[in-house]
């Protein structure tokens, strides 16, 4: 919902160190990667129950997330980077929920999986959003990551406040991801008549 406001002011802030890593021949690809297996790494410690750890690995990943663009947009974007970027951003999200699940399966597998599949409702949206502009790029936003796509209540920036809440107060996750997950629900719904009135 907000991430287009933000937008201006992480490129200000992730251009230096952009510069820096590609003025050093650091891939955009290889910042992905990085991001994404420090990222993963927020799984075993949230299961163990060192959430705070885990948001240190969330935060990280998050930060590496918005770097991999920036170090692109200098030496160039590709397709490649692109799809490694948006896949393992969505592997990523879903992961997050899993391991609030092996955590504590009574209080929140329920919760979580039902987080999931929210996730799922607003990951497809977005791209099926993405691939159908592609061929028409009348009814499509100018693409800013790579691939076209449409905004919502639940964008990066709402998700990473929900994965802070959830760290910070562990106990509260159930209720958390119910409140999330509807509010994906919402943005998943926004998406699906956005796209039928975009592409009829």
């Amino acid at each position: 919902m907000i991430d287009r406001l933000i937008l201006p002011f992480q490129k200000r802030i992730l251009a230096p160190p952009a510069a820096a890593l590609a003025q050093i021949g650091v891939s955009a690809n290889a910042v992905t990667l990085t991001g994404f297996a420090i990222g993963l790494a927020a799984v075993p410690a949230i299961a163990d129950g060192h959430t705070l750890l885990g948001l240190g690995a969330i935060l990280a990943n998050r930060v590496l997330d918005g770097l991999d663009g920036a170090v692109a947009r200098i030496a160039g974007p590709t397709a490649r980077g692109a799809f490694l970027d948006i896949a393992l951003d969505f592997f990523f999200y879903a992961c997050v929920p899993l391991a609030f699940a092996l955590a504590d399966p009574a209080a929140n597998a329920l919760s979580a999986c039902a987080l999931v599949v929210a996730f799922v409702g607003t990951g497809s949206s977005f791209l099926a959003f993405a691939a159908i502009a592609a061929h028409d790029p009348q009814g499509a936003q100018e693409p800013d990551k790579g691939i076209r796509y449409l905004g919502g209540l639940t964008e990066g920036a709402e998700t990473i406040a929900f994965f802070v809440a959830i760290c910070i107060w562990p106990a509260q996750f159930a209720i958390l991801a119910w409140i999330y997950a509807a509010a994906c629900a919402l943005t998943t719904l926004s998406r699906w008549v956005a796209g039928w009135r975009t592409f009829r």
